[in-house]
């Protein structure tokens, strides 16, 4: 009887950094064994081209980075880490710390009283101590290569002897700031502040600073919207200067400049956007051609030809490198005569914009396009909900216009499915804000056709120009990527999901992407839903800038940029500059440099996010204040040693049960299966499990919430 061939680690979608893992893992078992390429290959089960060249590229990057050596030609061999590293700290409440090094495959642990005053997320060197077996490595922090941030937010208090600190209220802080009297600038006791660390000598506990500026009173909304930008070192004012120096640009549009663009005034043009949008950066025109095809003007604010490159407004937005999206505010990025007036696509006024222009067939398949500099004059400003009753109803302004691009955009959403995009569709959370910020009550938004048709030609003019750039052109580009999924944790995230009845295979990447759709289409709906999604997000790469073209695996595009928000993103104006320059015959611009200033805006999107959900957090905390002793039906959203994450049903906020409050049992965290289990009754609380929870403590300044079970929860 023939056996079937076990075929476990055939797995051709690795991508580089799931490879490189992989591969220093063989290795590192086999510290004194010489392996060539095509043993690595056989012990990975890796029997596809593609893979194979992807490991030849691995093995090059690792003896490059110093983790291989090749001593004999193809033939390579472990290289022992270095005793020295580099690394960036990630600080523990208890103010023990691990640092994250690409020299070495794990994290080092530093105890507090070798922190050596690093603090979180600060650059460091750290000398690797004698491995104890089957541990962590250990070490010592030696230098400061840089600090990750030198302000903090908290709340001063001034005793009456007049000594004064800043008692720091953000997470992963674990010290004080020691404000000398000369340096408090007026700051008040309890009122809440950003101070500066200006010293922190060897002998000192806690570090000398000075307060910068005071924000107000704690709880007030716009300190505490102040405070969470100051967190992330993130501006939460704009220079009055550049303000003053942006009121002085000239609306008015000369005709020479218009001679020099192509003109869509007189062709029908409109904008869709949020009801409280201010700033309009783009728009679409719509024309039927002659042959009975449509052209499609996807029409961006040309913000470029207001900014030019190094003046004092372009430095600005090169360092905050993206807008601010809090609850209740947004932070721009350009000053305001700029982004809601200058820039701002408003109707019936003549507006400079940079274009891709398309001819598209019945089928949505393009039959010429170009890109170029434009005019336009916006018939109609509308917002989603009106477009939507637009498309439902086939009635109103514009309405063979709207509905005619509906389709088109329809056919180009389900072309991209096909091809293997994936359908990451949350539902968003909003809260309804009294005059004062106050949240009022919460409600969720989710995207309908009309997002759907303005996502859909804006995904299209994006991929366009990449294209036009990357593949035509063969220029050095600005690009946002998204790598392939980690092999590792969709296999974790493949095996979770099959309790709950779900199967999902990754053969290759196509299958990924389908399966993933598949998935969440199922899950729509169901209890788990949130959970599932939340996990499927994390099992996925990040995207980002890079001017290093590896695709777009999310949105199964082997080209992509962004190019249709200049106003509240700094790499569509690279975007736009780098196609003015190719499209007037320019050099071809320099890869490091695009890498870097890439690398700055992809940080500080990061920081931006985090921010977001802060904000996010904040209200959620707020708006639960007056709610101490409801009961909730919520679900179990994350599991660790500590206790568990639940989020309550009707209104998705989020909070946290102990382990300490679970006392009907010693409870242990099984890591494996996202649950945790009573040592004595074998009783077990999973991720997706339902349950009943009580709220009891609502802490506003780490914006965090805690519940305990429900008195019906089954003790």
């Amino acid at each position: 009887m023939a056996h079937k061939k076990k075929n476990k680690k055939k797995l051709p979608a690795y991508n580089k950094k799931t490879l490189q893992k992989l591969v220093l893992d063989i290795f590192r078992k086999r510290p004194a064994q010489y392996l060539n390429y095509k043993q690595v290959a056989k012990k990975l089960g890796i029997t596809d081209l593609r893979t194979k060249q992807l490991l030849n590229e691995v093995l090059n990057t690792l003896c490059k980075e110093g983790k291989l050596s090749e001593e004999q030609r193809g033939k390579y061999k472990f290289a022992p880490t270095k005793s020295v590293v580099t690394g960036r700290v990630s600080l523990m409440a208890s103010g023990s710390a691990f640092v994250i090094s690409d020299d070495t495959e794990e994290d080092i642990y530093i105890p507090r009283k070798y922190m050596n005053r690093a603090l979180n997320g600060d650059i460091v060197k750290v000398r690797i101590w004698a491995r104890r077996k089957k541990r962590s490595p250990e070490g010592e922090i030696t230098e400061i290569i840089k600090r990750n941030k030198t302000r903090f937010v908290g709340i001063v208090s001034i005793t009456n002897d007049n000594i004064a600190f800043l008692i720091v209220t953000e997470r992963n802080m674990p010290y004080d700031i020691f404000i000398p009297s000369k340096n408090l600038n007026g700051a008040e006791h309890g009122k809440k502040a950003v101070a500066e660390i200006t010293r922190w000598d060897e002998h000192q506990k806690n570090p000398t600073g000075k307060i910068i500026d005071v924000l107000g009173d704690e709880g007030d909304n716009d300190t505490e919207m102040h405070a969470i930008l100051a967190e992330f070192n993130l501006p939460y004012k704009y220079p009055e200067n550049l303000s003053k120096l942006a009121e002085k640009i000239p609306d008015k549009i000369s005709e020479e400049e218009i001679k020099k663009r192509k003109d869509f005034r007189k062709i029908k043009t409109f904008t869709i956007d949020p009801a409280d949008a201010k700033d309009f950066d783009d728009a679409l025109s719509f024309r039927k051609l002659k042959n009975g095809n449509i052209e499609v003007g996807v029409h961006i604010a040309d913000v470029t030809h207001y900014v030019k490159e190094g003046d004092p407004i372009d430095k600005e937005g090169y360092e905050r490198a993206t807008s601010v999206y809090l609850v209740d505010r947004t932070i721009p990025m350009l000053p305001e005569k700029l982004s809601n007036e200058i820039c701002s696509l408003r109707p019936d006024e003549d507006k400079l914009t940079y274009s891709a222009i398309f001819e598209l067939d019945s089928e949505a398949n393009i039959k010429k396009q170009w890109f170029g500099r434009t005019v336009i004059n916006s018939d109609r400003r509308f917002n989603y909900a009106e477009a939507q009753e637009i498309i439902e109803s086939g009635k109103g302004d514009m309405a063979n216009e709207i509905t005619e691009l509906n389709k088109l955009a329809r056919k180009l959403r389900e072309r991209r499915f096909k091809n293997g995009s994936v359908s990451f569709e949350r539902i968003e959370v909003k809260f309804k804000l009294d005059e004062n910020g106050k949240p009022l009550g919460v409600y969720f938004k989710e995207a309908k056709d009309s997002n759907h048709l303005i996502e859909e030609f804006m995904l299209l003019a994006n991929r366009k120009v990449a294209e036009f750039v990357g593949k035509t052109l063969h220029k050095p580009f600005v690009y946002r990527v998204h790598d392939e999924p980690d092999i590792e944790k969709l296999h974790s995230f493949a095996n979770f999901i099959k309790q709950f009845g779900y199967d999902f295979s990754f053969k290759d990447e196509t299958e990924i992407s389908f399966s993933l759709n598949k998935l969440l289409e199922d899950v729509k709906g169901k209890t788990e839903q949130n959970m599932i999604e939340q996990l499927a997000v994390k099992s996925m790469a990040k995207a980002e800038y890079s001017a290093d073209n590896i695709g777009h695996y999310g949105l199964a595009f082997s080209h992509y940029t962004h190019f249709t928000s200049p106003i509240r993103r700094y790499p569509d104006m690279m975007v736009h500059r780098l196609l003015t320059r190719y499209l007037n015959h320019g050099k071809p611009a320099m890869t490091n440099e695009l890498n870097e200033k890439c690398k700055h805006a992809s940080d500080r999107e990061r920081l931006a996010v985090m921010a977001e959900r802060a904000s996010v957090k904040y209200k959620q905390a707020e708006f639960m204040q007056d709610k101490l002793g409801y009961v909730y039906d919520a679900v179990i959203t994350g599991v660790t040693e500590r206790g568990l994450y639940v989020e309550i049903k009707e209104n998705a906020v989020e909070g946290m049960i102990a382990v300490r409050d679970l006392d009907d049992d010693f409870y242990v965290f099984d890591e494996s299966d996202y649950c945790i289990i009573g040592e004595r009754s074998k009783k077990k609380f999973q991720l997706g499990d339902d349950i009943k929870v009580q709220l009891v403590k609502v802490n506003m300044q780490s914006r965090t919430l805690e519940f305990v079970p429900a008195d019906d929860f089954g003790f």
